[in-house]
């Protein structure tokens, strides 16, 4: 071992440290509620962070935002268009079990933290190549978090304009008139996201509660009031309207809207800087929201599928949207207005959340100096306590990304497309890093308190299998053949995003970026905080 007065960490070093280092303890004053609890303060040290954010989401709260933020029933009820296309009612079905199992793998491979995946990078990938896999990930991860924003605003203000066909046949629901209602929709999440922001925590569990009520009302209406199709068209019957040259080639087109409804299993994630005794109830939060939306969710495409009259009929469908052609033939048009707000509700608040916990993922590789600007946008309001910057750009990007809209009838598709592809492609690298990481150094991974023992190492490489399978297929455009108009244009904004990321590195980030793990403690104080005179490097 040597000492030196001054060492600026390269990458890929692990900096060990003494129990006689000196660590500002500016932070040690702040109110305990706020801090979380032990063990909450024990991971944040070890990551090297502090303590801006507020803990103020109980167990139960982390539960609901998990539920109600994923809101998987509704997510495939209302964006089925393309499996539907490519596979009919059995390939929506079978799709949906498919990537129910798959998502399944990768909540089990999940750990919590704010920066979520490039953080795992960090921590996980080789020392040699930590800082540029990290930092790329990091970027697609943002990219993914800030198209998913999008897509469910886009969502919310078409459907408004597709009910708006209902009420009035004569109404041209045209590209920029959808995008307007987006943009109103994207005025509402900020609004709640920083002025009423206080007051979220308090009414999660309430949502939660209207969560559940809203399927059980929409289950209850089309089991007692709609004519039901035979067992066999439901779970048999496939079909390829897309113009694909194979049933098998349609089916795997098509899961993108069963992988669409499953991607924010994850989300809460983003939020354990916010969740108390997050390292505990973080986990249980995601694995329990997934799986019961799961279970809601099968319910509800089941009952869907039985109560659609023609498959045809449905994609033909004035308002663009299959599940109100449904609504019509199941009840009249006020009750189609009913049976949509009821499902458009929680949508709205799962967009909220959404948008939430987008601006945390922004908010924590900003302030690891991954993206432009990062300390303006890392900043924290001193009042609120939030990440209210990263919170305003998030909704800034999502209006940008509808503006796709105005040319492209396929716009949905495309940004649904680079949500999973960009996400796909980070749960690609942060698995193989951990794979690396278990195989090859299994002393050097941290304990957890939430561990799959043994079997991790085989459900880490079925969900690989998994994320490579989704990657590769979530590129492909809904129908053949391929014009200007279907193309799916997300390939071009991944590529783009991808080349930006690799030439802002080369430029600024490997100047500026350490990636977390230079901050993670290993057998003292954290290394942000420490003083440089005092770190003594292994050699």
């Amino acid at each position: 071992m040597t000492t030196t007065p001054e060492f600026t960490p390269k990458p890929g070093n692990l900096i060990s440290t003494t129990a006689s280092q000196t660590i500002s303890t500016e932070d040690n004053n702040k109110d305990g509620d706020e801090m979380g609890t032990q063990y909450d303060r024990s991971d944040m040290t070890r990551m090297g962070k502090i303590q801006e954010l507020k803990r103020n989401l109980r167990p139960l709260a982390a539960l609901s935002f998990a539920s109600v933020l994923q809101a998987t029933w509704e997510f495939l009820l209302i964006g089925n268009t393309e499996a539907l296309v490519n596979g009919g009612r059995a390939g929506l079905f079978w799709t949906y079990l498919l990537t129910f199992v798959g998502f399944g793998l990768i909540i089990l491979t999940l750990s919590p933290t704010s920066g979520g995946q490039y953080h795992w990078v960090s921590e996980f990938a080789s020392p040699h190549h930590q800082r540029i896999l990290s930092y790329i990930t990091g970027w697609m991860s943002v990219l993914a978090w800030q198209a998913g924003a999008a897509s469910g605003s886009f969502l919310t203000g078409t459907i408004i304009q597709g009910l708006i066909t209902v009420r009035n046949p004569t109404y041209e629901p045209e590209n920029w008139k959808g995008t307007l209602f987006v943009f109103a929709m994207i005025l509402v999440i900020y609004f709640f996201n920083v002025y009423a922001a206080g007051w979220m925590p308090r009414i999660q569990n309430l949502l939660l509660a209207l969560h559940i009520l809203c399927f059980v009302v929409v289950i209850t209406v089309l089991w007692a009031m709609a004519s039901r199709q035979p067992a066999s068209a439901v779970f048999l019957e496939f079909s390829n309207t897309g113009g694909w040259p194979s049933m098998g080639l349609a089916l795997m087109v098509g899961q993108i809207s069963a992988v669409y409804a499953g991607l924010s299993s994850d989300a809460t994630a983003h939020m354990s800087e916010e969740v108390r005794d997050a390292g505990r109830y973080v986990p249980i939060a995601i694995v329990w929201g997934f799986f019961t939306n799961g279970a809601m969710a099968a319910v509800m495409v089941i009952t869907y599928l039985f109560a659609m009259p023609s498959l045809e009929d449905a994609l033909e469908d004035p308002t663009g949207f299959p599940f109100i052609y449904v609504f019509k033939n199941t009840v009249g048009t006020a009750g189609v207005n009913g049976l949509t707000a009821i499902i458009l509700i929680p949508v709205i608040f799962s967009n909220i959340l959404f948008n939430a916990s987008t601006a945390r993922q922004t908010y924590a590789f900003a302030r690891d100096k991954g993206l432009p600007f990062s300390k303006w946008i890392c900043k924290v309001n001193p009042k609120r306590k939030l990440p209210v910057n990263a919170i305003g750009l998030s909704c800034v990007i999502s209006g940008l990304l509808a503006l796709i809209n105005i040319g492209s009838d396929t716009a949905f598709h495309a940004i649904i497309s680079l949500n999973v592809a960009a996400l796909m492609w980070t749960y690609v690298v942060s698995i193989c890093c951990l794979l690396y990481r278990r195989l090859y150094c299994p002393e050097t991974l941290p304990s957890q308190r939430w561990s799959m023992g043994k079997y991790g190492i085989w459900v880490n490489a079925a969900a690989l299998v998994y994320v490579v399978f989704a990657l590769f297929f979530s590129f492909w455009p809904t129908k053949t053949p391929v014009t200007l108009t279907t193309f799916n244009w997300s390939v071009v904004i991944f590529s783009a995003v991808f080349i930006i990321s690799v030439v802002m590195y080369i430029i600024k980030g490997q100047k500026e970026y350490a990636g977390p793990v230079i901050s993670m403690r290993r057998d003292g104080m954290p290394q942000g905080r420490v003083n440089r005179h005092s770190i003594r490097r292994e050699i």
